[in-house]
């Protein structure tokens, strides 16, 4: 047995996978975790009350786990969908009235949106109130407040793609208001209509906002956000525990 263990791991192919040994010695180990993309995103000490559900709530990890489902929900929406401005809303009722379990996965992809701006908004909150914004997390602040910008320009450029009257006016009214940006208002407006008025240029626009370029930006800036955490030791919460044992020293 130990043979073939020692055959596979001086392999070529089993060194093209792992860059060490078998993990059977301290050296080995430590390489197993650093190695590791997935074990490398946590840090090496972690904070007893960060683990806490009461302190983080998991609102990260919800809105993690919500764009992975509004992803996958929003690729198969892709085969029963055109963005024209003559078959988009006809795909949208056939969708719903034809498609088996075409209404669930719609209203997945629908209230998942929802619930994602939501849990966002409630996680930068729960940063600002635990004060895990400040030093040195100011940068990682920062992301995520694009992260948030994010969000809801995701949502935003979603209203438009069923070509309903709700969506159409909605739209209509949102990018007027984004025309009175005093500075740069009505470039904003123009790039997002793409013409004088909501139509094919828009919903052409929108659509591919909505599924290449704000997910892709998601995607890239998140991963930044959970590396970014890793750096700078893990919840903000191991500093509270780490004043709290350095003062009780100081009392003994």
């Amino acid at each position: 047995m130990q043979r073939l263990i020692d055959f596979i791991t001086n392999s070529r192919v089993w060194r093209s996978f792992f860059r060490h040994g078998w993990p059977d010695n301290p050296l080995d180990r430590s390489l197993v975790m650093t190695t590791n993309v997935f074990f490398h995103l946590h840090p090496v000490k972690v904070s007893r009350k960060s683990l806490s559900a009461k302190y983080s709530l998991g609102l990260g990890l919800i809105s993690a786990i919500v764009f992975g489902v509004l992803s996958i929900t929003g690729l198969l929406l892709m085969f029963y969908y055109a963005p024209t401005v003559e078959r988009a809303y006809g795909y949208i009722t056939i969708l719903q009235t034809q498609v088996p379990f075409g209404q669930l996965l719609r209203n997945m992809h629908r209230w998942g949106a929802h619930l994602m701006v939501i849990s966002v908004v409630l996680h930068m909150a729960r940063v600002f109130y635990t004060g895990a914004y400040k030093p040195p997390r100011e940068f990682n602040w920062v992301v995520g407040v694009v992260l948030l910008i994010l969000t809801l320009g995701a949502s935003f450029t979603g209203y438009l793609l069923p070509w309903d009257q709700l969506a159409y006016w909605a739209i209509t009214v949102g990018t007027s208001v984004a025309g009175y940006e005093p500075l740069m208002g009505a470039a904003i407006k123009s790039i997002l209509l793409g013409g004088p008025e909501v139509g094919q240029e828009a919903l052409t626009r929108f659509y591919a906002l909505h599924v290449m370029l704000i997910p892709g930006a998601i995607l890239l800036i998140t991963s930044l956000h959970m590396w970014r955490v890793r750096k700078d030791g893990g919840l903000a919460a191991q500093d509270a525990e780490e004043s709290e044992e350095s003062g009780a020293k100081s009392e003994e």
